[in-house]
């Protein structure tokens, strides 16, 4: 199997397992109050610990609670008692078997956008960092999560891709944001002041 023919995701968290590699535990991210550390044993958690997921998915919806204080804190935990280098192992190594992150199809599909994302994360806050160029199969896939993404976004908005023209509209009226579709789904991730997007 060609590099090039892995999943998006398999292949995006082997290049931020690299990067968590190349930069240590104490290197800046794009998650506010976040270190590499932070970073490395969200992931960890995120695929080894399911009584995680629920309080992920709050917080994704915005809404504090004591399952995601619950996750933080598994997080917390794991950085603390374990060594950032086999945390970072184990976010090599991806989901075990047992775990929905780790299940063929779902697992993909719940992964690319988290590993594409949170990749950029740590891109973006080293300095003299570019954006990437990605291929046409890759920015489609990311494409299908910015339609996800968009329905956080509060208002009106058309998302349309630079590369094809398409678009994606969220309610009625207000802006319209341009971008590829992986610096659309930055920008929908509220990653804005980062992502390489022009709004009108």
């Amino acid at each position: 199997m060609t590099a090039s023919s892995r999943p998006m995701a398999a292949r995006e968290r082997t290049a931020l397992a690299d990067l968590f590699d190349e930069l240590g535990p104490g290197a800046p991210t794009c998650c506010a109050g976040w270190t590499t550390a932070h970073l490395a044993a969200h992931l960890v958690v995120r695929d080894r610990r399911p009584d995680a997921l629920p309080g992920y998915g709050l917080e994704q919806l915005g809404a504090a609670a004591p399952l995601t204080a619950w996750s933080h804190r598994l997080e917390d935990r794991l950085r603390t008692t374990t060594p950032y280098p086999e945390v970072v192992a184990r976010v090599r190594a991806g989901a075990p078997v047992w775990s929905p992150m780790g299940w063929p199809g779902l697992g993909d599909a719940l992964n690319t956008a988290e590993f594409a994302i949170h990749h950029e994360d740590v891109r973006r806050a080293q300095p003299g960092w570019a954006p990437r160029v990605l291929e046409r199969a890759d920015q489609d896939q990311l494409w299908r999560a910015v339609r996800f993404f968009a329905r956080r976004v509060p208002g009106g908005v058309v998302l349309r891709r630079t590369d094809t023209g398409a678009e994606h509209r969220v309610g009625a009226g207000g802006s319209t944001v341009e971008g590829t579709p992986l610096e659309l789904l930055l920008w929908a991730s509220d990653r804005r002041d980062v992502a390489r997007v022009a709004i009108t």
